[in-house]
């Protein structure tokens, strides 16, 4: 979907829009035209996010009256990306491009979430993803779809966020622990033990 491509399909009507999306992103300036199309756009926009919206896609959730999330559906949030090539030169320029690139898409989550920048830029820092229930919680979104024939069904209220950094510290964690040797050697000593020794002697040198 490009930006012209949905500009000609917004404006061959009126009145109030449903956005559906389920996408995991692309092009971040092709979001932002699309995102200020919707922000412009004189009726309503309800974004109902059906699958899931990652990237630069969650850019542009965010530019609905009201964004609504399906129970089954999942929102990332990231730090931009790009490829360079060049001396050390061009590559400060590109570092300076994603520093502001990212500035640009903090703009988007602040305005809706009402959260700090600085909490933004440390959920965008760690690649975080989000169930419907930590995207209402977080404010990324309004509320959770429910069945229209059944408005009083029951939503579980358990949150998921997923961050690339805690799973990775998570899992580096679990394997050292699963690799730590407990049995005694043939002194009768653990590995543990004698690393502790080991260090005892450093000291005296």
């Amino acid at each position: 979907m490009t930006p012209q491509l949905f500009k000609d399909e917004l404006n061959a009507g009126d009145g109030d829009i449903t956005v559906w999306i389920n996408s995991p992103g692309g092009d971040c300036v092709a979001a932002a035209q699309i995102y200020n199309m919707l922000m412009d756009y004189k009726g309503d926009v309800t974004v109902k996010i059906d699958g899931i919206a990652a990237s630069a896609a969650s850019v542009i959730a965010m530019a609905g009256t009201r964004v609504l999330v399906s129970p089954v559906s999942m929102m990332m949030i990231h730090n931009p990306a790009t490829v360079a090539m060049g001396d050390s030169a061009e590559m400060q320029k590109a570092i300076a491009m994603l520093d502001e690139v990212k500035e640009s898409i903090m703009n988007a989550y602040e305005i809706k979430t009402g959260m700090s920048r600085t909490k933004i830029s440390h959920l965008m820092d760690a690649e975080t993803w989000m169930d419907a229930n930590s995207a209402v919680e977080m404010g990324f979104a309004d509320e959770i779809m429910k069945r229209s024939d059944a408005e009083d069904i029951e939503i579980p209220q358990v949150s998921m966020v997923y961050s690339r950094a805690s799973v990775t510290n998570s899992l580096i964690e679990k394997l050292a622990q699963h690799c730590k040797i407990e049995k005694p050697i043939e002194n009768g000593r653990t590995v543990d033990e004698l690393l502790e020794r080991l260090n005892l002697i450093k000291n005296h040198f």
